[in-house]
């Protein structure tokens, strides 16, 4: 099937979870970046690889924006768009990336969230070409 295509099947539901799915995380984001600008300038985790010390500013910035991004693209994707598709994988990609250096952290959460990144960058690559599809309906 090409981008030309205007054919729907069930598979559509892929790409609308995936949106769905940046949506809440970008939700969660923007509120946990919130909570940190808001909050103290520094925080420390115990782990077991140790004491984790981070500025609580920058890394509230961080999830703002993150979580500012990931709702347009959310947003984007349900409208059907093509470039959003590429944005998202790469955002997606970042934070599983980012979950990979705290599973000594928090290796459950850790591991969660890195199987819900790799279901978004599956039903991005291989059914999100039918979101522009439904849009075109």
């Amino acid at each position: 099937m090409t981008d030309n295509d205007t054919t729907v099947t069930g598979w559509v539901g892929w790409g609308v979870f995936a949106a769905i799915v940046l949506l809440v995380a970008g939700a969660l984001d923007a509120f946990h970046g919130l909570q940190a600008l808001i909050g103290p300038d520094t925080a420390y985790f115990v782990g077991e690889a140790g004491l984790f010390s981070i500025d609580v500013q920058g890394w509230g910035w961080w999830h703002l924006i993150s979580g500012a991004l990931l709702i347009l693209v959310g947003l984007a994707l349900l409208s059907g768009a093509t470039w959003a598709r590429v944005v998202a994988i790469i955002l997606v990609a970042l934070n599983a990336i980012g979950q990979l250096t705290l599973i000594a952290a928090q290796p459950w959460l850790s591991l969660a969230l890195l199987a819900l990144d790799v279901l978004v960058i599956y039903a991005l690559t291989v059914h999100g070409h039918e979101l522009k599809a439904r849009r075109q309906r």
